[in-house]
């Protein structure tokens, strides 16, 4: 046997046994790969917000206003920081047309600057039932957001993303549910800027399933 066909072999026997040690590597992934929905900001985020530090205690009741249901558009849910109302997750309090949900966090700062359009917009619409819900594991960082902030929007609680994950819904923060009836009917994957434009984009939704 000549040296060539020796060399050929020589070299198809190193690239077969590459190939068997290289296989394991390809199919393992990271450690952390978790099932669900992982949550992100809709828009660049620098840094986490400063002055709030991770925190995963329990948050005690009574700290923030009461939430007026058991959950929102058919997902039961804590209420963070206060009781729950006796309205099912899969419809809304008496006297309002439609429920209009916000997902937020404390570390998103788009959601920083809207939660209080929505405050505002909830005490000019009392035919909605306006609520957030703070899409995170550490629900004292959530009360301390809102608390500095100042808005006295009721939240409810999702620690695991269970509400993003029953609806559907895109893994972005804010993110905006309108629901009728405990249906979701409209999603609006969007940062509101004004409680004008969240206006609209609510009558849009009612109109677009005949409300």
């Amino acid at each position: 046997m000549n040296n060539s066909i020796k060399g050929y072999l020589i070299g198809g026997v190193l690239l077969a046994i590459l190939v068997v040690l290289a296989v394991p590597v390809m199919l393992s992934g990271p450690e952390d790969q978790r099932p669900g929905v992982v949550l992100r900001s809709q828009e660049p985020e620098p840094d986490p917000v400063d002055d709030i530090a991770p925190n995963p205690a329990e948050v005690p009741q009574g700290v923030r206003p009461r939430c007026t249901g058991q959950g929102a558009a058919g997902v039961e849910l804590p209420c963070l920081g206060a009781e729950n109302g006796d309205t099912p997750a899969d419809g809304q309090p008496e006297d309002t047309e439609a429920s209009v949900i916000n997902v937020w966090a404390w570390w998103c700062e788009p959601c920083r600057e809207e939660l209080p359009i929505f405050d505002e917009f909830a005490d000019a619409h009392p035919e909605y039932n306006v609520v957030g819900v703070h899409a995170d594991a550490y629900p004292a960082n959530g009360v301390e957001m809102l608390d500095s902030l100042g808005v006295d929007l009721p939240s409810y609680q999702d620690g695991d993303n269970t509400f993003a994950g029953t609806l559907g819904l895109p893994g972005v923060v804010p993110i905006t549910v309108l629901a009728v009836d405990g249906e979701q009917v409209a999603v609006f994957a969007q940062t509101f800027r004004s409680v004008e434009e969240l206006e609209q984009k609510v009558a849009e939704g009612l109109i677009g399933q005949g409300a």
